[in-house]
């Protein structure tokens, strides 16, 4: 895996985060992710037995687990290395969709994401926006360390 995958993910990560975290604090029925995040994560270690950690380290625990996450998925956008926009695209609504039809599955509290058709439009756009940001940061990455196909073709036939 290239690290400018790995950049652009953690980018598309922080940026979804950042989003997040600003809606919720000043935005009325914003979604609430860090919620279900933190629910999600204390019906994990309550299936296994590990104490449920108090505010704000679960908090913590939740947006490290988030963030490094969320930077694995969008580092997905190096698949499509010509179209690194709209793999980050197609990855941002894919979480966004599944941000509103997973919880209820999966037994969490969908009004976190789903409270609202407000709530459930803003959900779709941070998970869009990650997406886009990953992809625009792969592009520019990409585009500003291009290999050199010259020399790459001297050693495969040096070789």
């Amino acid at each position: 895996m290239k690290y400018s995958s790995l950049i652009s993910g953690l980018a598309g990560s922080l940026a979804l985060t950042l989003l997040h975290e600003t809606l919720r604090k000043n935005v009325d029925l914003a979604p609430r992710m860090d919620l279900m995040g933190e629910q999600g994560l204390a019906k994990i270690l309550f299936a296994t037995g590990i104490p449920i950690p108090e505010e704000p380290e679960l908090f913590k625990l939740t947006m490290g687990g988030d963030i490094v996450g969320n930077a694995g998925y969008y580092a997905l956008v190096a698949t499509t290395p010509k179209h690194p926009l709209v793999a980050g695209a197609v990855l941002g609504i894919a979480a966004g969709v599944g941000a509103l039809t997973l919880p209820d599955k999966l037994g969490l509290n969908e009004q976190y994401s789903n409270a609202t058709t407000k709530t459930q439009v803003l959900t779709m756009a941070i998970y869009f926006f990650g997406g886009i940001v990953a992809g625009l940061v792969y592009d520019a990455l990409e585009n500003k360390f291009p290999t050199n196909e010259v020399e790459d073709k001297q050693n495969d036939s040096a070789h």
